[in-house]
């Protein structure tokens, strides 16, 4: 490299990555103006603040957010963790000295040795497995479970005095123990967040929030990470305002009243609703509309689906190849297409409110009681679905304008599998994420800023004996809620 080019690559300017940005003055202000907002509203209904780490094992979005998604297949920023590779190189460790043996065959010594390191590797394995740091599965159970006893029988059988082996036993261990440390997954990814609902209900089992006053409400804001093309208003780190609603299952409950177990529920979700709607008013928000719907629950919704792909095999030669490849991954997802062509065919398809259980029924009808108790305006949306199996009932998205076409500020529904097929008890729950990023892009397009921050005092001084009174003064007028700006010269 000349000395010119050191010089040019020594004064390159650092810039923030693609898809992420600085919030300046004066816009930062209207950032603490929302989350003020949503502090206050938040409280005033109950809501706690829960603070969360940005980074989780990617376990746990691959069984919330699911595996088969855009999001944990291709959008999430995911890395190993460095236990890690530790075990990886262990593992491959292994392999290359249990290759190596064979050519040292029946050397007694070199066997120690080899049983020693083994016994490390599945140690550490076992221990990351014990915590949960690698998958805790029945298969990773099984291969620990068969080296340690491999290596327990060839510990005793090394230790005889009249020690003796064939050398097809010999190569019959070696090819055991390695066929056996490559079956385990050792997985051990962590990810940045893509988005908090799975967080917040680790969070819940892990600090057995059940033990506490049901329901539970909690709220967390913060950034959240996918690696999308950025757009305006989307960036690769954006920031959500998520709420969430958790209750353990009281079976007895359940069994001696299931509909005012349904009544209560839909008070929750309006609740949550009205909340939400609060929040945007209290902020002038222009535009919003509510939609909400009913998307069923285990024992309906699977019929619906089964009735509606058979519905789309009819016109599937009119439709685009994402809705053909959907028909047999998630017929629901169809009713998601924006594509023109498409627009009239599903408008004639069957509806999920016509094929409600008695249970769901009851439930969507006492959450529009609700909300017109709460004097919340919404509409009926009957394409408004979500694709994953733990979510039912309720499901709700509200837009805003100043934001093209992609305008949704807030989705959210009900998700009463989620906790417990993340490894806690049955538990209901319900909740909503709003996208900071569009709020603020949607506030500003109608012009909602607040005033702009001013000073309240300006303290000239003249003269070094006037500078020690001028610093006295600026202090008791900031202690007193002033803002104050004294220059230094």
């Amino acid at each position: 490299m000349s000395e010119g080019t050191a010089k040019k690559e020594e004064r390159r300017k650092f810039q923030a990555i693609r898809g992420t940005r600085d919030l300046l003055p004066p816009e930062t202000a209207l950032w603490n103006h929302v989350e003020q907002t949503a502090h206050d509203v938040f409280a005033s209904y109950g809501f706690g603040e829960i603070r969360l780490p940005i980074v989780e094992q990617t376990e746990l979005f691959r069984r919330s957010v699911g595996i088969d998604t855009d999001i944990v297949s291709k959008e999430m920023f995911t890395f190993p963790e460095d236990f890690r590779e530790q075990l990886d190189l262990k593992r491959d460790f292994l392999a290359v000295r249990a290759r190596e043996l064979r050519n040292q065959l029946l050397a007694k010594a070199a066997m120690t040795s080899f049983i020693s390191f083994t016994s490390e590797f599945v140690d550490l394995a076992g221990s990351a497995f014990s915590r949960g740091q690698i998958p805790q599965t029945a298969e990773n159970k099984d291969s620990l479970d068969q080296i340690y006893s491999r290596i327990l029988s060839w510990e005793r059988k090394v230790e005889r005095k009249e020690f003796q082996c064939t050398e097809q036993d010999w190569f019959l261990f070696l090819s055991d123990i390695v066929l056996l440390a490559n079956r385990l997954e050792i997985g051990g990814l962590i990810s940045l967040r893509p988005e908090a609902t799975a967080s917040v209900c680790r969070a819940y089992i892990e600090n057995n929030m059940q033990q506490l006053p049901q329901p539970v409400r909690l709220y967390t804001i913060g950034p959240m990470f996918r690696r999308e093309r950025p757009q305006k208003g989307r960036y690769r780190q954006f920031y959500q305002i998520d709420a969430e609603v958790l209750e353990t299952v009281r079976t007895d409950a359940v069994k001696q009243d299931s509909t005012k177990e349904l009544n209560k529920d839909a008070a929750v979700d309006a609740e949550v609703i009205e909340m939400v709607m609060t929040f945007f008013e209290k902020l002038e928000l222009q535009g919003v509309q509510l939609d909400i719907n009913s998307i069923g629950c285990h024992e309906c919704r699977p019929k619906y689906v089964e009735l509606l792909r058979a519905e789309l095999q009819k016109v599937k030669d009119r439709l685009g190849a994402d809705s053909q490849r959907r028909i047999e991954t998630n017929p629901l997802r169809v009713l998601d297409s924006k594509l023109e062509s498409e627009q009239k065919i599903i408008e004639k398809l069957p509806r999920i409110a016509d094929h409600l259980c008695k249970d769901c029924a009851e439930h969507y009808a006492a959450v529009k009681r609700e909300l017109g108790l709460r004097r919340v305006s919404y509409h009926e949306n009957w394409r408004l679905v979500r694709g994953l199996d733990y979510y039912m009932r309720t499901t709700f998205e509200i837009t805003a304008k100043g934001l093209g076409s992609q305008n949704a500020v807030c989705g959210g529904g009900r998700y009463d599998g989620l906790v417990e097929l993340l490894g806690g008890p049955p538990t209901k729950g319900i909740g909503f994420a709003i996208g900071e990023d569009r709020l603020i892009l949607s506030l500003q397009e109608s012009g909602k800023m607040p005033a702009a921050t001013r000073r309240d005092v300006y303290i000239a001084w003249m003269g070094e004996k006037a500078y020690a009174a001028a610093i006295r003064a600026a202090k008791t007028l900031r202690a007193a809620g002033l803002s104050v700006e004294l220059p230094p010269e």
